[in-house]
């Protein structure tokens, strides 16, 4: 009886090799594993004949001197081939444009639901400032931050900060500082809270008052117990003034403030206003009672 296994040499490996199809094509997404590092690139075993080339600026969205950290020897990983196969049947990859991908849609879901996150500055000019943004390039209007001092001074801060605007196709990312910062501070305040500020404009409705990087209103109807004709001749722009927080609309960044439960007796507001600040403490607690008790009843 003979034997009729025969040996398999690598000429028989090569030929059946031979026999599928590796055309890989520009877009594809591939599974592959690093079989051996270059100075500025890295060999990624694909499946096919020849394995595809990872260049360095194209392992991760971050830089890196070091293609082993970002791609360890047999570990598999997907890629994106951004380039055909040359004359030697090499395709070209990317792990960076993948977490591209994956960072905008990341970014949109932010967006939408007004989750804020942290940057750093990386420069700045007189618009505004440059952000790293998950590894992406984003911008912050003067406008929109939070301290627009010494902008120049502000390379290397980490900002936390809320999606503005955004469109992929231009690679165009506009953040807030001021927004973000304005809704942590938000998070943080309750009904029946007392806090100072600054009267910042006076209106026929009422007064707005900016505390703690917040601006809430003063309706006219809540300055005093007894009705208010003129708010001119109540409150003054500038003046430091104590209010209690009424109501909290974070969706529409509303802060509804009164000061009519700090009275004693209605016009205390109109009558004595000094005294009724300096008091504040004493009442606090009775203010309380009655706004929670109350509501708004006068």
């Amino acid at each position: 009886m003979t034997d009729s296994t025969a040996s398999f040499s690598m000429e028989d490996f090569e030929k059946a090799l031979g026999q599928f199809d590796y055309e890989f094509s520009k877009g594809q997404i591939v599974t592959g594993k690093a079989v051996a590092y270059e100075s500025d690139f890295a060999l990624i075993d694909i499946g096919g004949k020849s394995p595809g080339i990872l260049p360095k600026d194209e392992a991760s969205v971050y830089a890196t001197n070091d293609l082993s950290t970002i791609v360890p020897v047999d570990e598999a990983r997907e890629f994106l081939i951004i380039r055909e196969q040359n004359a030697d049947g090499q395709v070209t990859l990317s792990l960076r444009q993948l977490e591209q991908r994956k960072i905008w849609q990341k970014l949109v879901e932010m967006q939408e639901s007004k989750e804020s996150f942290q940057v750093k500055v990386t420069g700045s000019n007189k618009g505004g400032v440059q952000v790293n943004a998950m590894g992406l390039r984003g911008f912050i209007p003067r406008s929109h931050l939070a301290n627009r001092g010494n902008i120049e001074g502000m390379k290397g801060q980490t900002l936390s900060v809320l999606v503005l605007d955004m469109e992929e196709n231009r690679n165009r990312i506009v953040l807030s500082n001021r927004l973000a910062t304005r809704a942590a501070s938000f998070s943080q305040l309750q009904i029946g809270q007392i806090v100072e500020g600054t009267i910042t404009g006076i209106r026929p409705f009422g007064a707005f008052v900016e505390f703690d990087g917040n601006s809430g209103l003063l309706h006219v109807s809540q300055i005093s117990n007894k009705r208010v004709d003129d708010v001119n001749k109540v409150l003054n722009v500038g003046d430091t003034i104590k209010v209690l927080i009424a109501d909290l609309n974070e969706g529409e960044n509303r802060i509804a403030l009164t000061t009519k439960h700090f009275e004693s007796f209605p016009g205390e507001m109109l009558e004595n206003s000094q005294k009724v600040m300096e008091e504040v403490d004493d009442r606090a607690e009775r203010a309380r009672k009655t706004l929670m008790g109350s509501g708004d009843a006068a």
